[in-house]
């Protein structure tokens, strides 16, 4: 098995993965800020790393999966303005803002197990960290890099750029960003434009607030997952992942706020997973342009023409890169529908195939290095569902007995099929094509299946056929094999 490749955002390549200690992964995944339900854009980056988290430990690595929840702290912007979105949700509703972050983590915690999600090892809170966020803080300070005014701390990204490079993550240059950003306007308590909170006071409407030796106030966005991932990982640990849009400034804080503490680059890997949009345009919670997992499990969506699992969403997700923009369609969702039935149903019938004492007519050694190759090459999902359907399509010529598999050969691939489908990939068999078809109506299907053998006994071709192309007409497709005629159901 070749080694595992990874593309690390920082270098702009990818780089074979060589964790710090041999045998454990340490890994920190930015959360969701949890004022609201979470959307389908949202669930594709948590899917990303819930695959690299599975496979991981496929390999045989010990892994410390670190997730947290933002339930504090987060302003409206970037410009460190603006209100805290949980408190401004409990303000509108009038309610605690515990009752939202309770809400909200409830409804994330259900939707990522809709979706056959591993739980993380660790899901910190950002209230539950504001001891260890204060302590970053002073350490900061202590070093030279940030200034408090007026009960605020704020992060003097001039002068770590003295000596650090604030811009390596994101590729920006400093004095573009001096260029592109407006000057204060007097009512600002920051140096330059261009620095961000590490501690807010609290405005007397602010409800969310803890005391420090600053003020009353609350911890900056970007300051939870500094203290969060230090606590739990490490100052320095394997891989740091979150969606693209989180690069800049969250990310590029994180690593200054780093440096700054307590002296090194924390990450030695950064991934970033690329957007779902919606109609060419990016999901999002604050524009409304997003879909509810719910919409999709009940079909209640102006973008959707029927209710679809949510594992047929996850195959839908998975069958694009994790680096790729994946743009949702309901055609795209109904073609990855009959892939993921067509997929499901080939799992199903391998149990009931019978190996012969002929050769192979697969090589199944080159298809299992073929499906490793492609999860190696930075966890390339599209590729490995390619090679899934390779195999796919030898099991149905074996069942169709158009191809022979020996005893070994269908041990291997009975294991290897469902490690990659079912370990690796999260799938989960939902109800299979024949399932689908309970009570009743499978009994009449089953009788018709019944008549037509009667007929081609009777050499009545013409009724068999027309018996089989009726049923091919309401998407029902007979397989005849040697242990007798199964159905499917296309969808």
């Amino acid at each position: 098995m070749k080694d595992l490749h990874i593309y690390n955002s920082l270098s702009g390549e990818k780089e074979k993965f060589i964790p710090l200690e041999e045998g454990f992964v340490g890994m920190y995944v930015c959360g969701p800020t949890v004022y609201s339900n979470v959307h389908l854009g949202n669930v594709r980056t948590f899917m990303s790393f819930d695959m690299v988290f599975r496979y991981l430990k496929h390999l045989g690595y010990t892994v410390r999966y670190v997730r947290n929840i933002t339930d504090a702290g987060h302003l409206e912007n970037d410009a460190d303005s603006g209100e805290d979105r949980i408190s401004k949700k409990a303000n509108l509703e009038k309610i605690e803002p515990m009752e939202v972050v309770q809400r909200y983590t409830v409804d994330f915690h259900q939707t990522l197990n809709d979706f056959n999600f591993l739980p993380p090892s660790i899901e910190p809170t950002a209230t539950g960290h504001i001891i260890e966020q204060i302590e970053t803080i002073k350490e900061i300070i202590k070093n030279g890099f940030a200034y408090e005014v007026n009960g605020s701390v704020y992060f003097d990204v001039l002068k770590f750029n003295e000596t650090k490079d604030y811009g390596k993550l994101s590729k920006r240059n400093i004095e573009d960003l001096i260029h592109n950003t407006r000057t204060l306007d007097g009512q600002s308590d920051k140096k330059n434009p261009q620095d961000f909170a590490l501690w807010k006071k609290a405005e007397k409407y602010h409800i969310m607030r803890w005391p420090s030796p600053w003020s009353d106030g609350f911890p900056g966005w970007h300051l939870e997952c500094t203290a969060m991932s230090t606590k739990y990982l490490g100052k320095k640990f394997d891989i740091h992942g979150g969606g693209m849009d989180l690069k800049f400034p969250h990310h590029e804080c994180e690593i200054a706020q780093s440096e700054a503490s307590h002296g090194n680059d924390p990450v030695n890997v950064w991934m970033h997973a690329n957007m779902l949009t919606l109609n060419g345009q990016k999901m999002a919670k604050s524009t409304g342009n997003n879909i509810l997992p719910y919409e999709f499990f009940t079909g209640k969506s102006k973008h959707l023409s029927k209710k679809y699992s949510a594992s047929v969403v996850r195959f839908f997700i998975l069958q694009a890169h994790y680096r790729s923009v994946l743009d949702f369609s309901d055609k795209a969702l109904l073609a990855s529908e009959k892939g993921y039935n067509k997929l499901m149903d080939a799992v199903n019938t391998l149990s009931a195939i019978k190996a012969s004492n002929k050769t192979s007519d697969f090589d199944i050694m080159v298809w299992i290095e073929d499906c490793y190759k492609a999860m190696n090459d930075d966890f390339n999902s599209p590729i490995l569902i390619a090679e899934l359907f390779r195999i796919v399509k030898f099991i149905n010529q074996i069942n169709d007995q158009q191809a022979t598999i020996s005893p070994q050969d269908l041990a291997l691939i009975s294991k290897h099929i469902k490690e990659f489908v079912f370990d690796i990939l999260g799938l989960k068999t939902e109800i299979s094509s024949v399932t689908r078809f309970e009570g009743k109506l499978k009994e009449t299907v089953d009788l018709l299946i019944s008549m037509r053998k009667e007929a081609r006994a009777n050499k009545d071709f013409e009724m068999s056929d027309k018996i089989r192309d009726s049923l091919k007409e309401i998407g029902i497709q007979l397989k005849d094999g040697k242990d007798g005629t199964i159905f499917t159901i296309e969808n």
